[in-house]
């Protein structure tokens, strides 16, 4: 695990001491790990958002079955032996 050393204010460190007493964590580096790991879900999320309004928006809805699948992988494969 790698180290990182940050400067904060003393009402931020105060503040920081205080979640970490009152929220079970083991130390400060947990608490920033868990912040920053719900930071990088929150992220996730919105991407994963925007991904499927553009899909959204991409044009005219299709069906998607085994049969159009199979046509995927079929033409997938195709392109790979080209």
């Amino acid at each position: 695990m790698s180290n990182i050393n940050i400067s904060l204010p003393e009402s931020m460190k105060a503040f920081i001491e205080k979640q970490v007493a009152q929220g079970g964590y083991g130390s400060i580096s947990e608490y920033l790990q868990e912040l920053i790991t719900q930071d990088q879900k929150r992220k996730m999320q919105e991407q994963i958002e925007e991904l499927l309004i553009a899909g959204l928006e991409s044009g005219e809805a299709i069906e998607v079955n085994d049969e159009w699948w199979q046509q995927k992988r079929t033409h997938l494969l195709n392109q790979m032996h080209q």
